[in-house]
């Protein structure tokens, strides 16, 4: 295929030091030089996102002394780089990374002085990692005799509601992105965007939820009408299984936009969950590329997929650190009043719901949530209903998740994955299927994910490529 404009992310991993970026500028690089425009969005560095978030818990507990220990490192690490990449101690990379630094310093000593750490501060606060790692790329670039132009999120035109933390695009998000995009390629430049985040209509920071690069991708490869959108990983494409865990799992070729949400939703680290979302009215391909393999093709996904015959699902998968929230009582049998109130709390708390499930006699109301959400789970359940009612949180959970498009109106799916669990002593506390039969996700004992994992992937086959007839 003939390529004129391509959008290009690059993960944590491929912007771990200098040389990973050196050598994901030449990715970039090497299709910008065929004549290709292309828009690369960044992650940080890798575990900077991590370390951003310890130092501004560090800085609300009053610990100021690691926060600025923690910011003196990243410093370090940033100024390393930039070092390798070519930068002189007196050139602007250099100098706005010192700025940018001490822009971060000032955040956290805000926090600490407060004790205050508001979801508006700490999206300010991680955003840093992409903001620093953007002009570590734009240098890359630029050795290459390519000329760039780096960008935050809001320079770019993202913007968002006020949901710090998981904040989504607006409507008028994709004009702003065109227009103010458009307008650097037309110049012969390279945008370079920070991924991730996004600002208000006031010009506040936002973040698009951890894994939200891919997101930043996706909107900006709508906005422009893009070809491809390509996610460069460390791995081959979306697999069919976690590798770690199933040392036969393969590379999926092609997958569903419906396919790789629910993959992306139940624990599959390829992509944030509404990554596709900004794709599927313009029908815009996704193409997930290792970065160490560029000319294997990956995994590709786009409106529709051929399922291959004989099989099924396409990929088994899981969520660790769960927890079973059970609501139960006589106060809940046949009160719908009693059901909308559940849900009605955990909306309010903005809790992710992985899995519901209702008894037959409708006496019980199970909910899967993170387990990292279950103390604000359980308070506003017991705040929010009233009656008799008994709220208890089950932890040590997870939830394994099958997933395939083939699956709809097959028989004896069910069967075949509740056989081989069972074969496994593994012992099934929950099972949800959704309407669309892309997927049939259990609950399960949180000790017991690896040995379920595997042999579901086992009875499926995925191990195996299907022989053509």
């Amino acid at each position: 295929m003939t390529y004129s404009l391509l959008v290009m992310k690059f993960g944590g991993t491929n912007m771990g030091d200098a040389g990973a970026i050196r050598h994901s500028a030449s990715l970039a690089g090497r299709s910008i030089k065929e004549g290709i425009k292309v828009v690369v969005v960044v992650s940080a560095m890798a575990g900077v996102t991590n370390q951003l978030l310890t130092l501004a818990d560090a800085a609300q507990s009053g610990d100021i002394a690691r926060a600025n220990d923690e910011i003196a490192a990243m410093r370090t690490r940033h100024f390393s780089a930039a070092q390798e990449l070519g930068a002189a101690p007196d050139s602007e990379t250099v100098r706005e990374i010192r700025e940018m630094h001490e822009t971060l310093r000032q955040a956290v000593y805000g926090v600490y002085l407060l004790r205050e750490l508001t979801p508006r501060s700490r999206d300010l606060i991680v955003a840093f990692g992409e903001r620093l790692s953007a002009p570590l790329m734009s240098l890359a670039l630029e050795q290459q005799g390519l000329r760039a132009k780096h960008l935050t999120g809001g320079e770019a035109g993202i913007l968002t509601d006020t949901h710090f933390g998981n904040a989504r695009p607006t409507a008028h998000t994709y004009e702003r992105v065109k227009d103010r995009l458009t307008g650097v390629m037309s110049a012969g430049v390279t945008p370079v965007v920070a991924g991730f985040m996004g600002e208000t209509e006031r010009g506040v920071v936002t973040t698009l939820g951890r894994g939200g690069t891919d997101f930043t991708a996706t909107i900006i490869g709508k906005a422009l009408g893009a070809d491809e959108v390509w996610a460069w990983k460390d791995v081959d494409g979306v697999m069919s299984a976690d590798p770690r865990v199933v040392k036969d799992a393969r590379n999926i070729e092609v997958l569903s936009y419906g396919e790789v949400m629910e993959l992306a939703y139940f624990g599959a680290k390829v992509l944030h969950p509404l990554a596709v979302t900004p794709l599927q009215d313009s029908q815009i391909p996704l193409r997930l590329k290792n970065s160490t393999d560029p000319d294997f093709a990956g995994t590709l996904v786009h409106a529709d997929t051929a399922n291959e015959p004989g099989r099924p699902v396409k990929a088994v998968t899981a969520i660790r650190s769960v927890s079973l929230i059970n609501v139960q009582g006589a106060g809940v049998l046949g009160v719908p009043e009693v059901v909308a109130s559940v849900f009605t709390a955990i909306a309010r708390e903005n809790i992710t719901l992985l899995m519901v499930s209702q008894s037959s006699s409708m006496s019980n109301v199970s909910l899967a949530v993170p387990s990292t959400d279950a103390e604000r789970a359980l308070r506003a359940l017991r705040e929010g209903i009233t009656g008799e009612l008994k709220v208890e949180e089950q932890p040590g959970v997870a939830v394994l998740a099958i997933v395939g498009s083939g699956m709809r109106g097959q028989r004896g799916v069910s069967a075949k994955m509740f056989t081989a669990l069972a074969q496994s002593d593994v012992n099934v506390l929950m099972i949800s299927q959704g309407s669309s039969e892309l997927n049939i996700s259990v609950a399960i004992d949180g000790a017991a994910v690896d040995t379920a994992t595997a042999a579901v992937h086992q009875a499926f086959n995925l191990g195996q490529a299907v022989a053509a007839d």
